[in-house]
């Protein structure tokens, strides 16, 4: 299997500086996706997070490739101890109080084969609770 990119899109009834937010701040990072020990929206920043099979978790060292206040995102995941180098961008457009986010993570085919948890089901998996369920819940708490 080559190039192994998943893509998702989902569209929030929210302004794209509320979804920047949810994307970039720490703290509402921990609600949503993980519980970062710091996050700046700057090449360059380095940061690491603990996931992944509750019997098998794993280090994910990211690094800030790319930040557009507003509109990119883009960092590098790699698994610590582990071959292989990906990229996550959550892309931001839209118009008024209408965002759509679009979340592609490219590079997964770079990781080991021969373990089953990078698997590229399980990075759809991920992500799909992750964008359509935790991030959703999430950002419906404010559109009141």
């Amino acid at each position: 299997m080559e190039n192994q990119v998943i893509v998702l899109e989902r569209e929030f009834n929210i302004p794209i500086s509320k979804i920047w937010k949810a994307i970039t701040d720490k703290d509402e990072m921990k609600v949503w996706y993980f519980d970062l020990a710091e996050f700046k929206a700057k090449p360059g920043f380095k940061f690491e997070f603990v996931g992944g099979p509750p019997e098998n978790e794993y280090v994910h060292e990211c690094e800030i490739t790319e930040a557009i206040p507003d509109r990119k995102l883009t960092y590098s995941w790699k698994y610590k101890g582990f071959p292989g180098c990906s990229y996550v961008t959550f892309d931001l457009s839209g118009q008024q109080d209408k965002t759509l986010l679009k979340l592609t993570h490219s590079g997964i085919n770079t990781f080991p084969k021969d373990n089953p948890d990078f698997a590229i089901h399980n990075f759809e998996g991920g992500w799909n609770y992750i964008i359509h369920t935790s991030l959703k819940n999430y950002l419906n708490e404010f559109k009141q």
